[in-house]
């Protein structure tokens, strides 16, 4: 299951819908990258970024902060990036240095610009079968299945790996297309015999040719994730040349989830920019009602925790679109309604 293919048709439904956006609100939309130092590997992946979706007409943006910032301004980059009516989609750079963690990004980043579906509010919203902005990998891993025609209603899958950006939503999606899953990862016992239960296959456990092909039952479907490098060669977490005289398909690494991904990340960006234009747009807007906008998380005093809620639960019940309002809890005053 290459993944060129799927990414080609990702790319042309894209370039219809950020001209539209275009014709609407004037501008194309944009993406914005945040990234805590010089890390090579963050650096790369940032340029690729910017590549896809440049190449797709889009705009990208690069706030680059120095290796000694610090939580709260972090927190006030991700928190401007919220609040400009000019940037549609955020996501911040992983990893971070030592000194900081993911929560002080997310403490000033809104959900309705969170493409990578990290924050907090859209990881519930997946969990509970709402719309939300899904992590670009696992949605690009569906996004492939989907493509090549793979059936998953009442199959068995297994997902190796757990973590909150690929496992875990990966193991919610197909449980959205109802297949039956579990979730198993690098300390579940008896391994092998688990996956070999599995009509479908989803690696993404982090480890080098873990998964090896006499784990696999015949016919089984593989959806490797892994990014591993050995030797000078990027590897996945299935051994490849085992697994492919065993499964009916499988992705390659390279070549198979990595080019949809960044498509992923592209499309969710388009779809932000899509809710907030009518926010942001004049034309949207009904007449008598002052000029919208969005809102950013307030500041948090360094050291302090703030649970982040929604100043308009409405927003987020009955499936109306939110319009970035933010509070912290301890707050009494609602700013008036924009949604």
């Amino acid at each position: 299951m290459q993944g060129k293919p799927v990414a080609e048709a990702i790319r042309a439904r894209l370039s219809a819908k950020i001209e539209r956006i275009r014709n609407a609100i004037g501008r194309a939309p944009c993406i914005a990258t945040v990234m805590v130092g010089s890390d090579e590997a963050v650096s790369i992946f940032a340029r690729r970024i910017a590549r896809v979706h440049e190449g797709l007409g889009m705009t990208h943006l690069t706030v680059e902060l120095p290796p000694d910032t610090t939580p709260q301004a972090l927190t006030d980059a991700c928190a401007r990036l919220s609040g400009d009516p000019n940037v549609d989609g955020i996501i911040p750079l992983l990893p971070l240095p030592e000194h900081l963690s993911l929560e002080d990004a997310l403490r000033g980043l809104s959900p309705e610009k969170d493409v990578d579906g990290i924050h907090p509010i859209n990881a519930g919203r997946l969990l509970l079968g709402q719309t939300a902005f899904v992590p670009a990998t696992p949605a690009g891993g569906m996004e492939i299945l989907a493509h090549y025609g793979i059936e998953l209603r009442g199959k068995r899958a297994v997902v190796v790996g757990r973590s909150n950006i690929v496992g875990k939503p990966m193991a919610l999606l197909l449980l959205a297309q109802h297949a039956t899953v579990t979730i198993c990862h690098s300390r579940t016992h008896d391994l092998p015999s688990v996956v070999r239960e599995a009509d479908v296959v989803a690696a993404a456990v982090g480890r080098p040719a873990m998964i090896k092909g006499d784990w696999l039952k015949p016919g089984a479907v593989v959806v490797d994730f892994g990014i591993n490098s050995v030797d000078g060669q990027v590897v996945g977490d299935v051994e490849f040349a085992s697994a492919q005289e065993v499964a009916s398909a499988i992705t390659p690494v390279p070549g198979g989830t990595g080019p949809v991904t960044n498509l992923m990340l592209a499309s969710n960006t388009v779809e932000a920019a899509s809710r907030l234009a009518s926010l942001y747009h004049p034309k949207r807007r009904k007449p008598g009602r002052r000029a919208d906008r969005m809102h950013a998380p307030p500041a948090v005093r360094e050291g302090e925790s703030s649970i982040m809620t929604p100043a308009h639960p409405g927003c987020f019940a009955r499936g109306r679109r939110c319009c970035g309002c933010f509070l912290e809890e301890s707050q009494a005053q609602l700013p008036p309604h924009r949604g």
